[in-house]
């Protein structure tokens, strides 16, 4: 599976942006999708993930009923819709595919394969 993520860019606090993330070679409703993020000097961290069918998501604590996490498996295509932004929300945004099922969606061991990031910058 290949990924490719965008939507990235400078927000004001407050502001919205909404990324995007395509996905190409297998079938991309057999997998799990998650987004996480690395701000500098951090580890990555989960920050949201949908199951296969679009029917379950999962999001950390800082982000909850900010950003939603949706995906278009028509289009293959899987979307973070982040609003109410903050600067520490500033950080690289990865999506991630895992083929697994269960519950470490929130581990990025767990996931497969990886986009190559798009950078989220919220100024104060």
């Amino acid at each position: 599976v290949q990924l490719q993520a965008s939507g990235g860019g400078l927000v004001q606090a407050g502001g919205s942006l909404r990324l995007s993330c395509v996905a190409s070679g297998r079938t991309f409703s057999n997998y799990g999708m998650g987004w996480f993020r690395q701000a500098p000097g951090k580890e990555r961290e989960f920050v949201a993930a949908v199951v296969g069918s679009g029917s379950r998501s999962f999001y950390a604590d800082n982000v909850k009923g900010r950003f939603t996490i949706s995906r278009d498996n028509t289009e293959n295509t899987v979307y973070l819709r982040m609003s109410s932004l903050k600067p520490e929300d500033t950080a690289i945004y990865y999506c991630a595919a895992r083929r697994r099922i269960g519950d470490y969606y929130y581990l990025p061991e767990d996931y497969d394969y990886w986009g190559q990031g798009t950078q989220v910058t919220v100024s104060s």
